[in-house]
């Protein structure tokens, strides 16, 4: 190699560097931005209270787009999620209600349990279809979404599935408790989150993911076993949904046939513009969180301002992931 092609590799390759961090800090600057774009509409946004409302909302959609950053860095996708965590929650309720007068108070406990193994299992069907039936995950979750959401309508009977009256006070402060002012959703996401990044950068099965998500071929012509690696990756996304539905329960109290609904759209949307590729063979963690951010503080200047209607959040939300893609596309294409 000449001097002149060696200069230009190692040009190409500090450009390709610097592309990466300004790729994994994008999400953050935008959030930076977002946030002094909210301050200077209205002063309010910043208040302590705002804020940690905003933060602590943001935990349900964060905790579960952790676990699509799995599934989509794999090469999947889930649309199922929102009414898997419809499902979830009913299921743990029904479980919680039947064990108080075995239990009491510890119903709690056994019913945080019963969701965490009814999303796992929830995700271990929606892998095993996809896998094994080598169906298109889209195809796949679009029929879970529809099946998860059918069980909770019939479980409420059209109406919705309340806890039971004993267990509401010793349940309410998961969600509206704190430890050192920090609320226990937010401490639950944090947990999550290096579990996550742990798994995913640190561990042998998280190079699988992005290798199978990369190129299928090549992942198993190395040996790599993509049917157990992505089916995994979606019981980790049921795992994720079922934490999530063990915060969201007393903050409502209940369950019903809307929980979690259009709840795919704001998952897919946080983890894209997150930095992961929708098409796979890339994971951020950090990213994902960074984009649920983004939506929950772009939903709540919305609330706290006249300048957009407050009903047009899910359009605003659908314009940032088409946004996004297209910022990857014209990204990639350079």
């Amino acid at each position: 190699m000449s001097a002149t092609e060696a200069d230009a590799a190692q040009d190409a390759s500090k450009t390709k560097r610097a592309g990466i961090r300004w790729g994994a800090l994008a999400p953050f600057i935008a959030l930076a931005i977002i946030l002094i774009a909210g301050a200077l509409i209205n002063p309010n946004f910043l208040a302590m209270n705002n804020l940690m409302n905003v933060i602590t909302r943001t935990s349900f959609i964060a905790i579960i787009a952790i676990g699509a950053t799995f599934v989509i860095a794999s090469g999947g996708l889930d649309l199922s999620v929102g009414s898997m965590m419809a499902f979830v929650t009913g299921i743990m309720i029904i479980a919680m209600n039947s064990m108080v007068p075995m239990l009491g108070d510890w119903a709690i406990l056994a019913g945080a349990g019963v969701a965490l193994v009814v999303g796992a299992l929830c995700g271990l069907f929606n892998g095993l279809v996809i896998t094994v039936g080598r169906i298109e995950p889209f195809i796949v979750t679009l029929g879970t979404m529809g099946i998860f959401r059918a069980f909770t309508t019939f479980m409420a009977d059209g109406g919705s599935l309340p806890i039971d009256r004993s267990l509401r006070e010793a349940y309410r402060p998961v969600y509206f408790g704190d430890f050192l002012g920090v609320p226990y959703p937010v401490l639950i996401t944090l947990v999550v989150i290096v579990l996550g990044s742990f798994l995913l950068y640190r561990t042998k099965y998280g190079r699988r993911v992005t290798s199978v998500g990369s190129n299928i071929d090549v992942a198993r012509f190395s040996g790599v076993h993509v049917g157990r690696v992505r089916t995994m990756a979606f019981v980790i996304q049921g795992v994720c949904v079922g934490i999530a539905a063990i915060c969201y329960v007393p903050r409502l109290g209940a369950a019903t046939p809307t929980t979690g609904q259009l709840w795919e759209l704001q998952v897919i949307t946080a983890v894209v513009i997150g930095g992961t590729l929708l098409r796979g063979g890339k994971g951020r963690i950090w990213g994902s969180v960074a984009g649920a951010l983004i939506l929950e503080v772009i939903a709540n200047v919305m609330v706290l301002s006249d300048l957009v209607s407050e009903y047009l959040v899910a359009a605003v939300q659908g314009a940032i992931i088409i946004i996004a893609m297209l910022a990857h596309r014209f990204t990639n294409s350079r």
